[in-house]
C-alpha cells in the first residue's frame, strides 16, 4: 500500500477546480429551476449547492491532513479526509429525504413545468459536472475524501440528465408527473452510493479492522514465515486513513532466540504481506534472548 500523501498538492487542486465550478454554476441553476418550476432543477441545484459546500469541506480536509502531529495529536491530522467524507455522505442522505419529500407533494398536486426554460440550463450543468468529474476521477481513487467528493459530482451528473430527459418529455407530451419521477430515481441511485460512503468512513472513525486483513490469517502468516514465534496474541488493527494501517500486538517467541532479528522480520513481513508500516510489537518469552536485554518491541 502507498501513502496517503502520495498525489496531496495534486488533489487539492482537483478539489479547487471542481469547487470553483460547482460553485460557479449553481447560482444560475437555482435561478433556472425557480424560473422553470422544475423540481429536477431544483433537486440538481439542491445539489449543487451542497456539493459546493461539501466540496469546499473535502479541500480544506486535504490541506489539514498534511498538518504535522503536534502535542495534542499525535498522529496529526490524517482523520479530517475522513471526517470530511462521512459528513459529505451524511449531507446527502438529508438531501434524498428532502427530494423525496418535495417529489410527494408533486404528485399530490404536479405544477407545470417550463421545460424550454429547463433544458438548457440542465444542459449547461451536464456539461460542467462531467467537465468536474473528470477532474476529480484522474485524482486517487483510494482516498475515501476524494471519493466522496466525487460521489456528490456523480449526484449532480445525474440530477442534470434526469433534468434532461423530463425537461425533453415534458415538452413532446406535456406529462408533468415525470419531473418528481425522475428526480426520486436520481436520488435512490444517490442513496446507495452515499451509504457506502458512510459506512465505511464511520468503519474507521470506529477503529474498525481494515477490510483487507483478515487477523486470524495475518496470525498464522506471522507464526509461520518468522522463525522463533510461538503466537501472536492481543492483535489490535486500525486504520487513521483506508491507506494508513496501524498495529499492535504481543508475540511469544522461543527462549534463546534472536530477539532483534525476531523483530525485523516480524515488521518486515506486515510491510510486505500487509501494507502496514507503523507496527508495535511486544516480545514475550521464556527465557533471556541473545543479543538484546529489552524485553518489549520498538515502535516504528
Amino acid at each position: 500500500m502507498s501513502e496517503d500523501h502520495t498525489h496531496p498538492h495534486s488533489d487539492d487542486k482537483r478539489l479547487l477546480w471542481a469547487l470553483t465550478l460547482t460553485g460557479g454554476f449553481m447560482v444560475a441553476e437555482v435561478i433556472g429551476g425557480v424560473m422553470s418550476n422544475s423540481l429536477a432543477l431544483l433537486a440538481d441545484a439542491g445539489h449543487m449547492l451542497t456539493d459546493t459546500v461539501s466540496l469546499f469541506l473535502a479541500w480544506l480536509a486535504a490541506r489539514l491532513s498534511r498538518k504535522p502531529a503536534d502535542k495534542l495529536r499525535s498522529y496529526g491530522y490524517h482523520r479530517m479526509q475522513i471526517l470530511a467524507a462521512f459528513l459529505n455522505g451524511t449531507a446527502f442522505i438529508l438531501i434524498v429525504i428532502w427530494i423525496g419529500y418535495e417529489a410527494v407533494q408533486r404528485f399530490i398536486d404536479p405544477p407545470q413545468v417550463n421545460a424550454l426554460i429547463m433544458m438548457p440550463i440542465a444542459v449547461l450543468g451536464l456539461l460542467v459536472n462531467i467537465a468536474a468529474f473528470a477532474i476529480l476521477h484522474s485524482g486517487d481513487h483510494e482516498n475515501l475524501n476524494i471519493k466522496a467528493a466525487v460521489l456528490h459530482v456523480i449526484g449532480d451528473l445525474l440530477g442534470s440528465v434526469a433534468a434532461i430527459t423530463a425537461g425533453v418529455i415534458i415538452y413532446y407530451t406535456g406529462w408533468m408527473p415525470i419531473d418528481p419521477i425522475l428526480s426520486v430515481l436520481v436520488a435512490l441511485l444517490i442513496l446507495r452510493s452515499a451509504w457506502f460512503v458512510i459506512k465505511q468512513s464511520s468503519h474507521i472513525l470506529l477503529e474498525g479492522t481494515p477490510d483487507d486483513v483478515d487477523v486470524s490469517n495475518l496470525k498464522k502468516v506471522l507464526s509461520e514465515a518468522v522463525p522463533g514465534v510461538i503466537d501472536v496474541h492481543h492483535v489490535h488493527l486500525w486504520s487513521l486513513t483506508p491507506k494508513r494501517p496501524i498495529i499492535t500486538m504481543h508475540v511469544l517467541i522461543e527462549k534463546n532466540c534472536q530477539y532483534t532479528a525476531v523483530l525485523e522480520n516480524l515488521k518486515q513481513v506486515l510491510k510486505n504481506n500487509y501494507g502496514i508500516e507503523h507496527s508495535t510489537v511486544q516480545i514475550e518469552m521464556d527465557g533471556n534472548c541473545v543479543d538484546d536485554p529489552v524485553k518489549q518491541g520498538r515502535n516504528k
